[in-house]
């Protein structure tokens, strides 16, 4: 029996469905070895382990912090574990044990948010960078969630290219009654997840505004935590006087998944993206999936997506317009996605992370 630790202090978080879906599968999977998840105090029953070997631990260490580095270091130290799982590269860099580490992109190092101080921000990527690269040399194995992430990490550094592994990340369609979102449209397109300046929604906006000549009674639902970055794209859509656009701030599940079901389409405009996990919701959903032709979204999402350029705002709307007006289409792309959808297992990618940790283990 083996101890194996899995850093899962991000679980809360647009990346933490990756992380909860991993420990719940594993504990389906492995019967065998002990296992310690790693979370925030906030979160402590974020998670209940059902699998007697699964056993919830608090380590509040904030990431990319001194705290992280020294003290999350010595708490790590002090578990004695056989192996360490780091669910996100950001991690103790001394820290010398047996370890796997997860990177989903390298977003990171690519892109700058204007909700954040630049000085501060270019910091943290300069930081970051030499971060990046001590974790890829000094892990035993590397996870990356697509073939895009896989050719990026290995161009970053090219001392992944033996010990990088990819598992595909899958999707979810709830087996429970959802409940219904308030809002005043007959027909809305919908955007789910967080909104960073590369998830580009100021471009869906502009858009969304220029349907609205076509479809003047069409919404935008846009669905996530409102934070400093969801206010800077209502400012942006308030200075412009735009309509038909609502903001749902942080929506259950039930109501996040009854508006997957009833919108006219899912729009994806993303730059940058290491999987693109809600596009595969919506398609799991019946809906049709309009995306960006940026990075991995192709890999993903096949045939079963109609794309588009995301700098070209016209391309964008043309694009959507297609999918709303030609119902021949739009069958197609809901058995498409079907189709695609079922492609991707949660089961699938935690038992090949199983098998990552045997050969981190053998290292």
């Amino acid at each position: 029996m083996k101890h194996i630790v899995i850093d899962a202090r991000v679980i809360n978080s647009s990346t933490g469905r990756y992380v909860q879906k991993l420990i719940e599968y594993l504990e389906k999977l492995d019967k065998t070895n002990r296992y310690s998840i790693l979370v925030p105090k906030k979160d402590v029953n974020f998670y209940k382990p059902k699998n007697i070997n699964f056993k919830i631990i608090v380590a509040d260490f904030k990431n990319y912090s001194l705290d992280e580095q020294l003290k999350f270091k010595s708490f790590l130290d002090n578990l004695s574990a056989d192996l360490v799982h780091f669910c996100m590269p950001q991690q103790p860099i001394l820290y010398k044990g047996k370890k796997v580490t997860t990177i989903h992109d390298l977003t990171l190092l690519k892109t700058y948010n204007s909700d954040k101080n630049l000085l501060i921000y270019r910091f943290k990527q300069f930081i970051g960078y030499f971060v990046f690269k001590y974790v890829i040399k000094n892990s035993n194995q590397i996870i990356v969630p697509s073939n895009f992430t896989k050719s990026e990490v290995i161009k970053f550094d090219k001392s992944a290219k033996n010990k990088i592994n990819l598992t595909y990340e899958s999707a979810d369609v709830s087996l429970g009654s959802l409940k219904k979102y308030e809002h005043p449209f007959k027909k809305f397109i919908l955007y789910v997840g967080q909104q960073s300046d590369y998830k580009n929604i100021k471009r869906l906006g502009d858009a969304h505004q220029l349907l609205l000549k076509k479809y003047p009674d069409l919404g935008l639902i846009l669905v996530g935590k409102k934070n400093a970055s969801t206010k800077i794209n209502e400012t942006y859509f308030t200075g412009k006087k735009y309509k038909n656009i609502i903001f749902t701030d942080f929506l259950p599940d039930n109501q996040k998944d009854w508006l997957y079901s009833k919108a006219e389409a899912y729009v994806f405009p993303s730059l940058m993206e290491g999987f693109g996990l809600p596009g595969l919701e919506a398609m799991g959903y019946g809906t049709p999936v309009i995306s960006s032709n940026a990075t991995c979204l192709p890999e993903i999402y096949g045939d079963a997506a109609i794309y588009f350029n995301p700098y070209d705002i016209k391309d964008m709307a043309d694009k959507i317009s297609d999918v709303l007006e030609n119902e021949t289409l739009r069958k197609k792309m809901i058995t498409k996605g079907h189709a695609q959808f079922k492609k991707y297992s949660w089961e699938k990618m935690a038992r090949e992370t199983l098998e990552i940790y045997k050969k981190a283990l053998e290292d």
